[in-house]
């Protein structure tokens, strides 16, 4: 095949797309043809680390013919390269693709591969979804190289390893999979690489299209992958044994498996002292049960049990709400569907229309559906606890706001044995669920006295001799003083 039936062979396939660049340069009678991507390629420096020495060897007449020999001139000619790799027609087209330059020339059926990608990034800075008060302020950015420096920089150690995979049929996504030899266990890699080959789909666009994959229960609303931007978390979790899903063009590494304990910790607690660590993790506990728990519980409360109440906080409730056109339960549900909207349209508004936005909803809304006898203020008061409590958890904002409708129902068919009944079922569904061969409720089901010291409540690091016991990993060992008991 010549180099005319290559490039229109070459057009055919890529479809005349306007960013495919074939450039031909003249070598006597066997001219070669330049095969790249035009926003994918540094073009500066293919012209001065590749094209322009072998333009001065085609002057002097030194280009071999011979295919092994021009992949030695061409690794000697070109300080950068690394690998020149001779691929066939198909193969070579896939990486062009992907943003590697093609060379070919006059009589030769293979292509000569290299890679001479431009990566446009944005720089590395303190990430937007967590705000950081002490401890590194790094996140993660789009790309790929990039997220595993950063992750190398904090594990120096030739037993941390990454594996990389494609993933989507026609987005070719780059994914690699990370963890520590020796430390994770081979059966969970084993099955997160499983996962992710396994996957058959157009295209990976960002690392949450990897979730559902990756998930054990596909029918749970319950989260079962955690994510982070910040690489010292991430390593930290590697380090325990856990393994990592790190996606091109996705600011958010994905870890496995996953606790639900894991959510009600943040990096700042290892910075500040134990007992301050274990008080804001209560707190965090305590603003998710009330989420859960408190507009349930006000329903319950004043449509069956309101015999429970003393009598002057009743005969206030009574004066706030005998006006109310409709029952507690529609009441509340109207209230918790208002605030649901609200917080919807100013998490998506232009940030100089939220704060305006706040303003109309919170007071606006809310006093003149007051003074209207639509909604009682204990209704509003109640609702917007429950909704402060929400965001003490972020990362299960939508797991805790599914479970506040559920108990809602729960409470007013069936008052506080409504909320007893669901509360039972999910407590028995959490401790019952499986995660990558973790229990989703450990270390208080089953309970395990080890993983306690780092739960609800912090222990001291130095007490905390051994990695979790809660998930599959080996070593078991971390710091030494420990054992394996």
């Amino acid at each position: 095949m010549n180099i005319t039936q290559t490039k229109d062979l070459l057009k055919a396939t890529f479809h005349n797309t306007g960013d495919l660049i074939m450039r031909e340069l003249p070598c006597g009678d066997s001219p070669l043809l330049f095969v790249y991507i035009d926003s994918l390629t540094d073009k500066l420096l293919l012209e001065q680390d590749v094209i322009s020495p072998l333009a001065a060897k085609a002057e002097e007449g030194a280009l071999p013919r011979e295919s092994e020999r021009m992949k030695e001139l061409l690794l000697a000619a070109t300080s950068f390269c690394q690998d020149v790799t001779l691929l066939p027609f198909d193969e070579g087209v896939e990486k062009i693709a992907q943003g590697d330059v093609a060379l070919l020339r006059e009589g030769c059926d293979l292509f000569f591969m290299f890679s001479q990608r431009k990566t446009e990034k944005r720089s590395v800075a303190e990430p937007p979804t967590a705000t950081v008060l002490k401890g590194p302020r790094e996140g993660f950015i789009e790309e790929i190289k990039t997220n595993t420096a950063l992750i190398r920089r904090r594990i120096k150690s030739p037993d941390l390893v990454f594996e990389n995979l494609f993933v989507g049929r026609r987005s070719v996504t780059p994914v690699t999979l990370a963890y520590v030899h020796g430390v994770a266990d081979s059966a969970v890699i084993d099955r997160v690489r499983e996962k992710l080959l396994a996957i058959d789909t157009d295209g990976i666009t960002d690392g949450a299209s990897l979730v559902p994959f990756l998930e054990e229960r596909k029918r749970s609303f319950f989260k079962q992958v955690g994510s982070s931007e910040k690489p010292d978390i991430v390593a930290a979790k590697l380090l325990e044994g856990r393994v990592a899903v790190i996606t091109d063009g996705s600011p958010i590494v994905l870890t496995l498996p996953f606790l639900l304990v894991e959510d009600m910790q943040d990096s700042y607690d290892y910075y500040s002292g134990d007992w301050r660590a274990s008080f804001a993790r209560f707190f965090r506990v305590l603003g998710a049960a009330l989420t859960v728990l408190l507009p349930a519980g006000y329903v319950a409360l004043q449509s069956y049990h309101f015999h429970l109440l003393p009598v002057k906080f009743l005969v206030t409730l009574v004066g706030a709400t005998s006006s109310i056109p409709f029952p507690p339960a529609v009441e509340m549900l109207f209230v918790l569907l208002l605030f649901e909207v609200l917080n919807e349209a100013s998490m998506r508004m232009p940030r100089y229309l939220s704060v305006s936005l706040s303003i109309v909803g919170a007071i606006v809304l809310g006093d003149t559906a007051v003074k209207a006898g639509l909604i009682s203020s204990p209704a509003v008061l109640v609702t917007a606890l429950s909704s402060i409590g929400i965001f003490c958890v972020p990362d299960q904002v939508g797991t805790l706001s599914i479970l506040r409708l559920l108990f809602l129902c729960a409470s007013a068919v069936l008052g506080l044995f409504g909320i007893i009944a669901v509360l039972l079922l999910t407590v028995g569904y959490l401790a019952a669920m499986q995660n990558y061969g973790a229990p989703y409720f450990a270390p208080y089901a089953p309970r395990i006295l080890r993983d306690l010291k780092d739960g609800v409540f912090k222990g001291s690091p130095t007490d905390t001799v051994t990695r979790p016991l809660s998930f599959p990993n080996f070593n078991r060992i971390r710091q030494k003083g420990g054992d394996e008991k």
